[in-house]
C-alpha cells in the first residue's frame, strides 16, 4: 500500500513579468488503487498541480509539502520522482524527432527500473501492450509523437503507463481531443494498469465523459488554485448538469 499526500501546497509560476501564485493551498491524499478526479474550469490551476507533482522547473513551490510513502517528493529531481513511482501523462505530449517509440520506451523503462529489460521479453511485453491499446505494431518504429494524431499521442502516453507500471499516475486531461472510440480504448488501458498493479490515479479533466469509463472514488472541484469541494461520483454528475457557476461565484466573493 502506497500513499501520495499533498498538504497545503502553494506554488507560483515564474515569468519575465514576475511571479504569479497559482496553487493556493491544495491538500489531498491518494492511496493505492484509488482514483481521484480533479475537475474545474479552464485556468483554475489543475494542470499546474500535475506539473508541480512531476517537478516541472517552471513552477516554484512556496509552501506546503508532497510526500510519497513519507518521502519528500519536493526534494527529489524529476528522474528521482519517476523512479520513486510517479508518472505524468501530459495534456500536450512533446515531439522527439529521430527517436523511435520502441527505443524511447525501452530507455524509459531502463531509467526507471535501474536495468534494461531482456530484449526477448521486452519485445513481447511491448507488443502485447500495443495490441491491448489497438496500436499498429509499425507504430513502434515511428519517431516519438512526430506527426501523431491526438488519439495516437494519448495512446502512446498510456502505452508508457502500461510498461512503466508506476505507483501513481497523474493524467492531465487525457480525454482531450479523443473521439469516443479512442476514449474507450485509452480508459480501458488506464483501468487495466490499475487492476494489474494497484496504482493510484489522479485524473484531471474538464468533463464527465471519461468518468463513464474510469470511475472515481473521490471527485474534487478545483477553482482558483484550490479544492473548493470534494465528494463522490454524484458530485461529477451535479457538475455535468449545473456547471461551475456557483463555485466561480463563491470564489469571486471570497
Amino acid at each position: 500500500m502506497s500513499t501520495l499526500c499533498i498538504t497545503d501546497l502553494h506554488a507560483s509560476v515564474e515569468s519575465d513579468a514576475g511571479s504569479r501564485e497559482i496553487l493556493r493551498g491544495v491538500s489531498l491524499t491518494i492511496e493505492s488503487g484509488q482514483t481521484h478526479a480533479v475537475m474545474g474550469p479552464n485556468g483554475s490551476g489543475k494542470s499546474t498541480l500535475a506539473y508541480v507533482i512531476a517537478g516541472h522547473p517552471r513552477y516554484r513551490v512556496t509552501a506546503g509539502s508532497i510526500t510519497l510513502d513519507g518521502q519528500d517528493v519536493l526534494a527529489m529531481s524529476v528522474d528521482e520522482r519517476a523512479r520513486a513511482g510517479l508518472f505524468l501523462a501530459m495534456q500536450y505530449p512533446v515531439e522527439v524527432p529521430g527517436v523511435s517509440v520502441s527505443n524511447f520506451l525501452r530507455t524509459s523503462v531502463t531509467a526507471v527500473q535501474g536495468q534494461a529489460p531482456k530484449l526477448r521479453t521486452w519485445v513481447a511485453d511491448m507488443r502485447q501492450a500495443m495490441a491491448e491499446l489497438q496500436m499498429d505494431p509499425a507504430f513502434a518504429e515511428r519517431s516519438v509523437n512526430e506527426g501523431f494524431s491526438g488519439g495516437e499521442k494519448k495512446r502512446h502516453e498510456i502505452l508508457q503507463l502500461s510498461l512503466l507500471r508506476p505507483k501513481f499516475a497523474i493524467l492531465d486531461e487525457t480525454d482531450s481531443g479523443l473521439d469516443v472510440d479512442a476514449l474507450r480504448v485509452v480508459s480501458e488501458g488506464v483501468n487495466r494498469v490499475q487492476q494489474e498493479t494497484g496504482a493510484g490515479t489522479l485524473l484531471i479533466t474538464h468533463y464527465t465523459r471519461i468518468l463513464r469509463y474510469i470511475h472515481p472514488d473521490v471527485v474534487h472541484v478545483f477553482v482558483d488554485g484550490r479544492i473548493v469541494e470534494s465528494g463522490g461520483p454524484e458530485l461529477a454528475e451535479a457538475l455535468e448538469s449545473a456547471g461551475y457557476e456557483r463555485f466561480l461565484a463563491a470564489a469571486a466573493q471570497a
